[in-house]
């Protein structure tokens, strides 16, 4: 971590998706590191590698490919979480990156809202997560006993509720697209449709005594206020 938030090391040899990624995790309240092919990539994270949580790593990249900068890492006894881009669809190459030790991968052109939601399941999976209280008004939320409290009251949450709740108020303020939420508390990979959303916002509204907080953006999402 740098300065209590998660730090991203993104390599990619084109500056444009590099600076684009950057800017957007930053927005996300994430530390961004960069490097721009795969031998600077090695050299900035061994330089740095007390503080980077995850790498987003290309796989076609001048010096070093990514495939080669997974291998030189996890040879060299380094688990940091690593998500691989790659142009290519092909099942060889994703198994291949996934044998070398890859957390998971994601094809070109690039969702940043799926990056990013793929980016903190693996976080969350390799317990890199910091856990702290987060206060707004009468509601205390504790990342880590999991338990919410509005007015003094403790309030009962199903496990999706806590981390619906948990996402809003971490991102308070900012509109949230109902797909985003999605793939953030259901996960990419969840088949269900974004009316989930809606049903578990409406069950969470109904328990709080501060529900209204809980603000509905017209065609868009949610936000917390």
């Amino acid at each position: 971590m740098l300065n209590d938030k998660p730090c991203i090391l993104i390599v990619d040899d084109e500056a444009k998706i590099v600076r684009a990624l950057g800017d957007y995790f930053k927005a996300n309240r994430f530390e961004v590191i960069s490097a721009y092919d795969g031998e600077e990539a090695v050299n900035i994270y061994y330089e740095n590698f007390n503080s980077v949580d995850i790498i987003i790593l290309d796989v076609m990249m001048p010096k070093l490919n990514g495939f080669d900068v997974l291998k030189e890492l996890r040879e060299n006894g380094q688990l940091v979480p690593i998500i691989m881009l790659t142009a290519k669809s092909e099942e060889y190459d994703q198994i291949k990156g996934l044998t070398f030790g890859a957390d998971d991968y994601i094809s070109k052109p690039i969702s940043p809202t799926l990056l990013l939601a793929r980016t903190e399941a693996v976080l969350r999976r390799a317990g890199k997560v910091h856990a702290n209280d987060i206060v707004s008004g009468d509601i205390t939320l504790s990342q880590s006993n999991r338990s919410v409290t509005d007015c003094g009251k403790l309030i009962d949450l199903t496990k999706k509720e806590f981390d619906l709740l948990c996402y809003l108020m971490q991102n308070s303020k900012i509109t949230l697209p109902r797909d985003r939420i999605l793939d953030y508390v259901w996960g990419y990979d969840y088949e269900g449709d974004t009316r989930t959303v809606d049903t578990h916002i409406k069950q969470l509204r109904a328990k709080l005594e501060s529900g209204e907080r809980i603000k509905t953006v017209y065609k868009v999402g949610y936000k917390f206020e």
